[in-house]
């Protein structure tokens, strides 16, 4: 499998049981990462995603509430909302993952952990969120910039 994948759905994993458990997400992380046999680059990918999808949950959010607003966030399933996060982080906040990239991933993680309906929800959002990349960008320099001024 290749290792970006698999730094994915660890993350995925990891990220899903901070959400669903509120554990504390440095040990979630390191556990998770401890039960798989990864690669060290493998492992620091996964950190950064999980890193980086807690760091700007608040503008992911946002967004994607403004962009399926018929599915509310407390209403998502945590394995779909976890998903979308993960693939907008990386290709609207990080950016070094091309924008096919991510959504085709987010895709396949949904195939796999996610209900029947899960790859078409996931797609559509992520195909709607596309057109707004910039302003994502945007809105989690601005957030990062207040959050450091406080």
């Amino acid at each position: 499998m290749r290792a970006r994948h698999q730094a994915r759905i660890v993350a995925l994993q990891a990220l899903y049981e901070i959400d669903c458990s509120g554990h504390l997400p440095g040990v979630v992380l390191e556990q998770r990462i401890a039960a798989n046999r990864l690669s060290q680059s493998t492992n620091d990918f996964c950190r950064h995603l999980v890193r980086g999808v807690l760091a700007h949950q608040e503008t992911l959010d946002t967004f994607i509430h403004q962009h399926a607003p018929e599915w509310p966030l407390k209403q998502m399933a945590y394995i779909d909302r976890n998903i979308l996060r993960m693939a907008i982080f990386e290709f609207a906040i990080d950016g070094q993952t091309p924008v096919k990239v991510a959504i085709n991933e987010a895709v396949e993680l949904a195939k796999t952990f996610g209900s029947d309906s899960a790859p078409r929800f996931i797609n559509g959002v992520l195909g709607t969120l596309v057109d707004y990349k910039q302003n994502i960008a945007q809105a989690a320099i601005a957030d990062q910039e207040t959050l450091s001024k406080e």
